[in-house]
């Protein structure tokens, strides 16, 4: 169960508890059927709130995690608590991967359930269409990195075939590569060509202000991994959007 900030706050121990028994379902039937091997995803959410930066993969469990999805981060928390303990007890090779935030075709750009790239990808869409000013709820101060769900793909083929450890490893792009909201919604605009009113809706939460996590540990084992540019992938995304906009998850 996933969702972008306002449906963490608002389904909180939803979120918490629908994940948990995923976790446990999941991982005991792979326990008992004897699966080789296990990729589970976590987020960047799961790190302590505060915290120093950039922040690693050793860090997870320094701390609580941001009051705005704590349900969901410590549900994603025990994932990697399990794996050690399958591992320990069962000799299970289950692992995690810690993808920063994940955009890209298919996605989903629904208002409420979407996360934030997708979701504006939405909003400008319908502005345009409807003629209406586009509005971003919060600052836009807030600073991301985002992976291009391609990019991901192939790096959790990566995971599964040759990364042989239990404990998690962060897949992002480099610490340069962080943007912030404001930045990301100006790529959208402009891969929409949108030229109507654009309005900052300063009431509404901005959430956690930064994540910014390292990509150190992956870099030992790809350092030559060239990401897709994010200019580059937000144009795909939106004309992916626009031409599937009947079948989009929205």
């Amino acid at each position: 169960m996933v969702g972008g900030l306002f449906r963490n706050l608002k389904y909180n121990c939803d979120f918490l508890q629908f994940n948990q028994l995923i976790n446990i379902n999941v991982l005991e039937s792979c326990k008992d059927f004897k699966v080789q091997k296990v990729v589970s995803c976590l987020s960047t959410c799961i790190f302590p709130g505060k915290t120093t930066y950039p922040i690693d993969e050793t860090m997870i469990h320094n701390g609580p995690p941001h009051q705005s999805n704590s349900g969901y981060s410590y549900a994603k928390r025990m994932t990697d608590v399990m794996n050690q303990a399958y591992h320990q007890q069962y000799g299970c090779n289950f692992t995690t991967v810690i993808p920063t935030n994940v955009y890209g075709p298919h996605d989903n750009f629904s208002l409420e359930d979407g996360n934030v790239l997708p979701a504006q990808i939405n909003k400008v869409y319908m502005a345009k269409k409807n003629g209406t000013p586009f509005t971003i709820w919060g600052t836009g101060k807030p600073l991301r990195q985002f992976i291009y769900s391609i990019d991901l793909a192939k790096l959790m083929i990566w995971a599964l075939r040759d990364y042989n450890e239990i404990s998690p490893i962060i897949l992002s792009v480099d610490e340069a590569d962080e943007v912030s909201i404001k930045e990301v919604v100006e790529m959208v605009i402009d891969a929409s060509e949108f030229k109507g009113e654009v309005v900052f809706d300063t009431s509404k939460s901005d959430g956690q202000f930064k994540k910014t996590a390292s990509n150190a540990k992956l870099r030992k084992y790809l350092p030559d991994y060239k990401f897709t540019p994010i200019q580059q992938g937000i144009k795909e995304t939106v004309n992916w959007f626009i031409e599937n906009y009947e079948s989009a998850r929205k």
